[in-house]
């Protein structure tokens, strides 16, 4: 790893020495291991096919994504306006209670692997199910080594660009 790292800081000395300037905040080298930690959830921003933006899960959502040192994650969003079952009881849900559960959050685990700027979730379980596995595919568009945003197809048609900030 040593080895690695030495190469990495020589390469960017010698762009540097040549004149080639990085973009401040963009990821010029990934590793799984930048990805270690607990993240929250900054957006979530939908960009449907005619160009409109929506925030997927609503103004003040929540969600977490945590990165462990041996490949592993895990990762949670919901809607700040989920309901509250009138009966109390998860297994007796109104249709309306069920749907608005469903279209207001997302969950899934598995894990990951980070190569060419592309971030590689390998789900194993998910809250939607088409996911399961599969490898879903993160474009990274930054990182700044406490934010990071990426891209992601989403499951409700058009692109989403989803931001994260480490918990530090």
């Amino acid at each position: 790893m040593k080895r690695r790292d030495t190469l990495a800081t020589t390469a960017v000395t010698l762009l540097a020495l040549a004149g080639v300037v990085l973009p401040a905040g963009t990821a010029a080298a990934q590793t799984a291991r930048d990805l270690v930690g607990t993240w929250m959830n900054v957006s979530n921003i939908n960009i449907r096919a005619d160009g409109s933006r929506v925030d997927t899960f609503g103004s003040n959502s929540k969600g977490m994504i945590v990165f462990d040192n041996d490949g592993r994650y895990s990762s949670i969003t919901l809607s700040a306006n989920l309901p509250k079952f009138a009966s109390g009881n998860r297994n007796t849900g109104t249709a309306e209670e069920n749907k608005a559960i469903v279209q207001g959050s997302i969950a899934h685990f598995g894990t990951y692997s980070v190569a060419d700027k592309v971030i590689t979730l390998k789900v194993e379980g998910s809250t939607w199910p088409a996911w399961t596995g599969t490898d879903q595919k993160r474009p990274i568009i930054s990182f700044t080594g406490d934010d990071i945003k990426w891209g992601v197809a989403a499951s409700i048609g058009g692109t989403t660009e989803v931001g994260w900030k480490r918990v530090k």
